[in-house]
């Protein structure tokens, strides 16, 4: 059986209230971004605040729903690599779409 959580071997997780108000803080950044998806903004700042959101709510979740901030300093720089590389072949993958979204909203005088 595993020792995690129970006794002095397993490492300390946070509490049930620490976990309901992370719950409740993504749950309100999640009520905002759906609130700036109906909102008639430019395109670029929309995608702009939604990105920051988006980029704080995972943070959240990884430190806090996966546990990452119980762990070891040395797992976090190990991973921080394999998030770039993602985020850096998304752009590469979709900046040709993102060109093309921003050149639509200019033409619908949304800019």
């Amino acid at each position: 059986m595993s020792a995690h959580g129970s006794g002095s071997e397993g490492h300390q997780v946070g509490s049930p209230k620490l976990f309901f108000t992370v719950w409740v803080a993504l749950a309100v950044v999640t009520a905002i971004e759906v609130y700036l998806g109906y909102m008639q903004l430019q395109p670029v700042l929309m995608l702009s605040l939604l990105i920051v959101l988006s980029l704080f709510k995972s943070a959240l979740i990884v430190a806090y729903f996966m546990h990452l901030k119980y762990e070891r300093f040395s797992l976090t720089l190990m991973l921080i690599p394999a998030t770039v590389f993602c985020i850096m072949m998304m752009v590469l993958f979709f900046f040709h779409d993102s060109a093309r979204i921003l050149l639509l909203g200019t033409q619908n005088g949304l800019k």
